[in-house]
Parts: structure tokens; C-alpha cells; sequence
């Protein structure tokens, strides 16, 4: 059972600002992108519709703390780890880390709510992840 996912990738062109430079808030993108890969490997995704309605999982927290820049051509993984899994939320962590450097150039944390909004309401509401997913999802000890 998955308690962690990495992802790799490279540092592209129009994710750098003018001193060729990783523009931060792409960490928190690159955070998303890895949480829908490991959602994906798990045979799901953040986001479903079917004919009942929508279920996915809403942003509710994140946070970012960088120790060293990235910079265009770097190439470098992101390390998801479940920190925390309770019956409406998970919590995760994200290290991302670069060959070469023995400690993370940036850690993050994100915590998910699943929701479902049914096609007759406005609004979404927090429910329970659902088991068959639940029970493919472990926390890291």
C-alpha cells in the first residue's frame, strides 16, 4: 500500500522569472501535479463527475519552505509522503530534491478535504474518502 509517490521532472523555461530563477509559487503547482500523479497511480483522480455529481478532494492548507533556488534545466523529483490520513482528509508532505544534494532544496506540506457536490446542490460538502481508495492509502511512518 502507497505512503509515498515520486515524480520527476525538469525545470522549463516559463517556470523561471528573469534572473533565471524558479518563481516560487510554482512549488505549489508542482505539489498539485505530483498529488495527481499519485492519485492517478492509485486508479483515481482529484476530480470525478459522474451522473450523481462531483467528487473530489479541496485544497484546505499549504505551505512552502525553500532552502535553495531552482533554475532552468535543473532536474529534480518530488517526493510525496502521506503524513496524516483520517476518514475525510489526508495531509501530505513534499520534499523536493536534486541529485547531487544531500538535503531538500524545499520541503511543503498540503491538506486535502474530499468533497462531493451533487448536480442538485450549490454547495460542496466534506465526506468521507471513500473506502475502496481509503484502504490503498497509508500514512509513512
Amino acid at each position: 500500500m502507497p505512503s509515498s509517490f515520486k515524480m520527476t521532472r525538469r525545470v522549463v523555461f516559463s517556470e523561471t522569472d528573469a534572473a533565471g530563477i524558479v518563481h516560487f509559487a510554482n512549488f505549489f503547482r508542482w505539489m498539485e501535479e505530483a498529488e495527481h500523479a499519485f492519485l492517478r497511480s492509485l486508479g483515481t483522480s482529484v476530480h470525478q463527475q459522474d451522473s450523481s455529481g462531483l467528487r473530489g478532494f479541496a485544497r484546505v492548507g499549504a505551505s512552502c519552505e525553500y532552502q535553495s533556488p531552482l533554475k532552468f534545466e535543473d532536474e529534480f523529483a518530488v517526493v510525496l509522503s502521506v503524513l496524516e490520513k483520517k476518514a475525510k482528509s489526508l495531509t501530505y508532505g513534499f520534499s523536493f530534491e536534486v541529485s547531487g544534494i544531500d538535503k531538500p532544496i524545499a520541503t511543503g506540506e498540503m491538506t486535502v478535504v474530499c468533497i462531493t457536490r451533487p448536480n442538485d446542490a450549490d454547495r460542496m460538502r466534506a465526506t468521507d474518502i471513500p473506502a475502496d481508495l481509503a484502504d490503498l492509502i497509508t500514512v509513512k511512518s
